[in-house]
């Protein structure tokens, strides 16, 4: 069928029929990406035939083998539109906005999952910031204190020279003073 439906092709590239009978036909043996390429050469053409419907519904089983659930879940509404009491269209429409929903809400889930990630990056920046500063605080405090003992000592010496200068003068009594 793949070779007659190619021959077709070959003699009308724009054959609705014959695009749409090689997409089915590649559909079917899973290659959605090919039936996906035939259905888009005749995306013109096809809305305006009898067969708009079966179009519409086959471009919506071809996005939900792809996985895109959004051109899936326009395709079946069209397909509805022109076909109103397609039970398959209706299954496989309600299917894809099933899908679609949970994809956008994985989405939202994941982007929110990002941002409490971002969020917790961001507070263990500001708690690393906040325990880097904690310490160069605690170094200048203990450096202080060093200082502080330093100068302590310094003066403790200085008292110590002057007193053993104190102590160092001759002491003399109140009567060779005067």
């Amino acid at each position: 069928a793949e070779v007659d439906y190619l021959k077709a092709i070959v003699k009308d590239s724009m054959s609705v029929a014959a695009n749409y009978n090689m997409a089915s036909t590649h559909f079917r043996n899973g290659d959605a990406e090919q039936a996906r390429k035939n259905l888009d050469r005749i995306k013109e053409a096809a809305p305006l035939t009898p067969s708009a419907a079966d179009y519409f519904y086959n471009l919506g089983d071809v996005a939900l083998a792809q996985k895109d659930y959004q051109t899936a879940v326009d395709a079946f509404a069209q397909s509805l539109v022109l076909r109103p009491d397609d039970l398959d269209a209706k299954e496989n429409y309600i299917y894809a906005k099933k899908m679609l929903q949970n994809q956008q809400n994985n989405q939202n889930n994941q982007n929110n999952q990002d941002n409490q990630d971002n969020q917790d990056n961001q507070d263990n920046q500001n708690q690393d910031n906040q325990d880097n500063q904690d310490k160069n605080n605690q170094n200048q405090d203990n450096q202080n204190n060093q200082n502080n003992q330093d100068d302590q000592k310094n003066n403790d010496n200085q008292n110590d020279n002057k007193q053993d200068q104190n102590d160092q003068q001759p002491k003399i009594s109140p009567q060779a003073a005067q």
